[in-house]
């Protein structure tokens, strides 16, 4: 049996520039809550428009 939880089962967020479903990553358990982009992208071409 694997470890850890189903994907299915972890947090999600919508990202507000591309309006996608993104999912919880290792990467962010520390800031989780202050995540706001589902990537780098996202991130720049919020800061692009006006």
């Amino acid at each position: 049996m694997p470890n850890g939880i189903a994907k299915r089962n972890l947090p999600a967020k919508i990202c507000p520039t591309c309006n996608r479903p993104f999912t919880w990553r290792k990467k962010w358990a520390r800031d989780w809550d202050s995540v706001v982009y589902c990537s780098d992208r996202c991130r720049a071409a919020a800061k692009r428009q006006p």
